[in-house]
């Protein structure tokens, strides 16, 4: 039977002065711990909070490890198939637009829940993974780690006529430039983020090309240029790894066979987790429990 989410999920009400005119919805379980971690999750386009939620099966997970959780919403009038507008320069900044708005909700929810701010994570698929790239980018000292899902890099289109060119793998900067582009993105000079990143390699929506590209941008920053440390199989798929100089896992990535676009789950099973929908694909591994498995929230 369907997760009912409409009575699972909260919705956030002030949240600060909300310059990119988003809603946000809130849940935090029974069992959340003072001092516990919050994960922001964002949905991608023609999706809603509660859809996504039902999908990827966090609510689930949260009542599972005490998690709590914020899932910010798009408006349909900013854009009108519901996605974040991740390429326009006025939502790709510090300090206005939808960043801010999903900065002043992260702001909020830690004062109302007594949320540890060293524990703060985020993740989103397509447009929502997209804008999980600008966040990481533009408010690094906010976020423990992220995890990016079908997603592309920060600032690789400025227009949406770019943006089509860069979801269909066409014309990314170079490497440099996109390097250049996340530290210009703030003035914060490390430890940067955690970064994760998933894509179906049969992704005719965004080009998987984009997936690499996110690791490349991070890879400079977190000083582990070139090939990955390991790879190792992980349900039946590769996890390829870059590990710090002391050993820590700083970047991963995912490239899931035979998937196209949409979040990874896995629903079946004592450890299943979320539901089989549009954009949300049973291929048997559930990016939203291996996340949380890699940002240290499961037990």
């Amino acid at each position: 039977m369907p997760q009912d989410t409409k009575e699972r999920l909260t919705a956030l009400g002030n949240f600060g002065t909300d310059p990119g005119s988003l809603g946000a919805d809130t849940y935090v379980p029974k069992n959340f711990p003072k001092n516990g971690p919050l994960v922001v999750v964002l949905h991608g386009s023609t999706q809603s909070a509660d859809s996504y939620d039902i999908g990827s099966g966090w609510s689930t997970l949260a009542d599972e490890c005490g998690i709590a959780l914020l899932f910010p919403e798009q408006r349909k009038k900013n854009n009108s198939i519901g996605s974040f507008n991740w390429f326009k320069l006025g939502d790709s900044h510090r300090g206005g637009g939808e960043p801010l708005s999903i900065r002043q909700m992260i702001s909020q929810v830690v004062d109302d829940h007594d949320i540890d701010p060293s524990r703060i994570f985020i993740t989103g698929m397509s447009s929502g993974g997209a804008m999980t790239s600008v966040m990481l980018a533009t408010y690094p000292e906010v976020f423990r780690g992220g995890a990016i899902i079908a997603g592309l890099p920060y600032r690789s289109a400025n227009t949406l006529m770019q943006a089509m060119f860069r979801m269909k793998g066409y014309g990314s900067p170079s490497d440099r430039k996109l390097n250049a582009l996340v530290r210009g993105a703030s003035k914060f000079t490390g430890p940067w983020p955690t970064i994760s990143v998933w894509h179906g390699d049969c992704d005719t929506t965004v080009d998987n090309s984009n997936a690499s590209s996110i690791v490349r941008q991070w890879q400079k920053i977190h000083k582990v240029e070139g090939p990955p440390t390991r790879v190792e199989m992980v349900d039946g798929f590769p996890r390829e790894v870059w590990c710090d100089a002391d050993g820590r896992v700083v970047i991963e990535q995912y490239i899931i066979g035979q998937m196209g676009h949409g979040t990874p789950i896995s629903a079946e099973g004592s450890k299943g987790l979320g539901e089989e929908g549009k954009y949300m694909l049973e291929v048997g591994i559930s990016s939203t429990r291996h996340i949380a498995d890699f940002w240290g929230l499961t037990p």
